[in-house]
């Protein structure tokens, strides 16, 4: 049986309320005194959601002791997760052109998570990961992503190269993000189906998926920097993804 996961933080718990999450209670740090907007707004939730709010000693956040819990939390069922070949049908008959990211070996937390938030605000439909070497689905991507974890499907898939093959013989579009291309990301024609992959920290993509791509992108970086921040790269190729679905294919140069 899964465990039942902490949410923690002001954001986090928004969004697991706006995501209808199963949440018996708010637990609030006794003395805890907050006039944030985002505090009033999860009161507010609370009472409109109809979920009771209890106050406790501080010695109740110990497990959260070194986390930015903001000394409020709950306790919601394990994340439900899923598999791209029983979704992805369901975004063809919604007429729409997926936009999947496949994470291969991100084991950074905070690099997930913020993949996560970004992938949500751009307007991904899933984010695939494999079952093993990946960062955990749990507390702490809930609090990196802000919450937004429960916005994007995540899919876990035992072998991912497979998936690839799946995804492309449905017709979508494979394309890494890697230093290894001579292609600029903005060059390429985001506008159809795509399936994005973003590789490891230190490692970058493997190869047997590089092999498997349509095609690959670089973002340039200024001598004597290697690469950039995985979570960056994502987001500036999410947001040319997003541009060219809203203003139809057109390079910037």
């Amino acid at each position: 049986m899964k465990k039942l996961e902490i949410v923690y933080g002001i954001h986090p718990l928004i969004e697991a309320i706006i995501a209808k999450k199963t949440i018996s209670r708010l637990f609030f740090q006794r003395g805890l005194k907050q006039e944030s907007n985002a505090y009033k707004k999860l009161i507010t939730l609370s009472k409109k959601e109809h979920i009771p709010i209890q106050t406790v000693s501080k010695q109740k956040f110990y497990q959260l002791k070194n986390k930015n819990h903001q000394g409020v939390f709950a306790v919601i069922p394990p994340i439900e997760t899923y598999y791209i070949e029983d979704l992805l049908p369901m975004f063809y008959e919604k007429r729409k052109n997926p936009l999947l990211i496949i994470l291969d070996r991100i084991t950074d937390v905070r690099n997930f998570g913020s993949i996560i938030r970004t992938a949500a605000c751009a307007g991904a439909d899933a984010i695939i990961i494999p079952k093993k070497d990946t960062a955990m689905i749990g507390s702490d991507s809930i609090k990196t992503s802000s919450g937004a974890l429960f916005r994007v499907p995540i899919c876990q898939e035992k072998n991912i190269l497979n998936t690839i093959v799946f995804l492309k013989n449905y017709g979508l579009k494979i394309v890494s993000a890697t230093e290894k291309s001579n292609m600029y990301w903005y060059d390429i024609d985001f506008s159809g189906p795509i399936a994005l992959i973003l590789g490891n920290e230190e490692k970058g993509i493997s190869s047997k998926y590089l092999k498997a791509s349509y095609e690959k992108v670089k973002i340039p970086a200024i001598k004597g920097i290697s690469s950039l921040n995985v979570s960056v790269a994502c987001g500036i190729i999410l947001y040319e993804i997003f541009r060219q679905r809203k203003y139809q294919f057109k390079t910037h140069f």
